[in-house]
């Protein structure tokens, strides 16, 4: 059975992720997110949850430190769990997921999130480099992007 790990930060990004649950149990799958108090209740309905520290580029004192140390929690969970697949809508951590699995063989599928229609984010930007498929969710971001798929709306 192949494995198939689904990546993203925690709020918007995290309920797109959810909606492709349906998936999960065709693949031995795991979960990857930050671990905020809203988020724990992931491990009692789902398998194989695994928790990054939370942060975002508004904290710019602390980010840093905590993208340094995500990211070596990242390559701690990635060589645990040697994805096949790493399926994410980002934001920074799916970013940090997506390049390690990248680094180490893994197929990288991007989703670009529904909230953006005209305009890129940070992470669609660096992972549409790399990205095996890269996937859009509104017609006009294949402007933007234009190698990616479009694969409509998750909601």
């Amino acid at each position: 059975m192949q494995k198939v790990m689904f990546v993203s930060s925690t709020g918007g990004h995290l309920n797109e992720l959810l909606k492709l649950k349906d998936l999960f149990k065709k693949y031995d799958y795991s979960i990857v997110t930050e671990g905020v108090k809203n988020n724990k209740h992931l491990k009692k309905e789902y398998k194989n949850v695994s928790f990054l520290l939370y942060g975002t580029k508004d904290h710019m004192a602390t980010y840093p430190f905590i993208l340094l140390c995500n990211a070596f929690i990242c390559l701690f969970i990635y060589l645990r769990r040697r994805p096949n697949y790493i399926v994410t809508t980002g934001a920074h951590v799916g970013g940090l997921m997506a390049l390690i699995g990248k680094l180490f063989g893994s197929k990288v599928i991007y989703i670009e999130t529904f909230a953006n229609i005209h305009t890129k984010t940070i992470t669609g930007k660096l992972v549409y480099k790399f990205a095996d498929l890269f996937i859009v969710q509104w017609k006009d971001m294949l402007k933007l992007y234009p190698n990616a798929t479009l694969g409509g709306w998750i909601f």
